[in-house]
């Protein structure tokens, strides 16, 4: 018999159904949540590092979290559209190998999902602006978690039911690269795991090929096999998607977030993050803060 479970779950952030205009454009988004769009009217796109995606009626889009991209709107769009985060047991994201925009065709099931999503959660939009950099800051975090906490227990799995609805129409084999954990060796899940988890200690790979008991050499060659990336590459990527998300959600200093996220100095992690992002700490910051956060 096969046995599968899910590791992740969703907790809602905002709901709602906007219509949009030219002010709707905004460059190098980047969030520590989900979104997805279903479009309904009108026509944006969104851009990303590798590709432009026309928003058309009847179709639906997701941006995973820490995915770069633009926002575009030219004369008018009108959308629903559902933000939310993703909490994983052990810490891997349900979309790691889909860090990109996905696109598939809306159902009536879709559209019954965004209704019902606002009808059981009211009031959860984004305080009457559309621009991430006013709505993505500490305060907005809490108030959603108060919101999620003061739910009834039947709105809240009815909730996380529905995300996990309109998350499953976009792990179709067309759309969605799944890796198969079956395949990848034990001893490579339970480092990348350990990684996830500890993100601020030692994550040397000599560390994590003594833990698995294996060559370091070895344990290198054997995790870029199964995951596409050396191990430090691979724990800097993780790193730094840890600090953008304490960045974005707390008042940290970015000393404190470079303690948190395993560097062993400030000036260290401003190149890392530079290195990763294409920005330093203060500017992507200054990007955040610029609309008076």
């Amino acid at each position: 018999m096969i046995k599968r479970t899910l590791k992740q779950t969703f907790t809602l952030l905002n709901v709602d159904h906007v219509k949009l205009g030219s002010k709707w454009n905004y460059k190098n988004v980047i969030s520590p949540y989900f979104r997805i769009y279903y479009i309904d009217a009108g026509a944006g796109e969104i851009r990303d590092a590798s590709a432009k995606i026309i928003l058309e009626p009847g179709f639906l889009y997701i941006i995973p979290s820490f995915t770069l991209c633009d926002l575009v709107c030219t004369h008018y769009l009108s959308q629903y559209f559902v933000q939310f985060f993703e909490e994983s047991s052990d810490g891997i994201s349900l979309f790691e190998n889909n860090r990109s925009i996905l696109k598939v065709k809306a159902t009536e099931i879709d559209i019954l999902n965004f209704e019902r999503l606002l009808e059981i959660n009211p009031g959860r939009g984004i305080n009457g602006s559309d621009n991430p950099r006013v709505y993505e800051k500490n305060t907005f975090y809490k108030a959603y978690q108060d919101l999620n906490n003061r739910q009834s227990m039947s709105t809240f799995t009815e909730t996380h039911g529905i995300l996990l609805q309109l998350v499953s129409r976009f792990l179709t084999q067309d759309a969605f690269k799944y890796n198969d954990t079956q395949q990848v060796p034990a001893k490579i899940l339970n480092a990348i795991s350990h990684i996830q988890l500890n993100l601020h200690r030692d994550l040397s790979v000599a560390v994590l090929a003594k833990r698995a008991n294996l060559h370091a050499d070895y344990f290198s060659r054997l995790f870029l096999q199964h995951t596409g990336e050396r191990p430090v590459k691979y724990i800097q990527e993780k790193r730094i998607e840890r600090a953008q998300y304490l960045m974005v959600t707390t008042q940290m200093t970015f000393t404190e977030i470079a303690t948190q996220t395993g560097f062993e100095n400030v000036f260290y992690f401003s190149k890392i993050f530079k290195q990763i992002t294409g920005i330093s700490p203060g500017n992507y910051k200054k990007q955040m803060d610029m609309v008076g956060f």
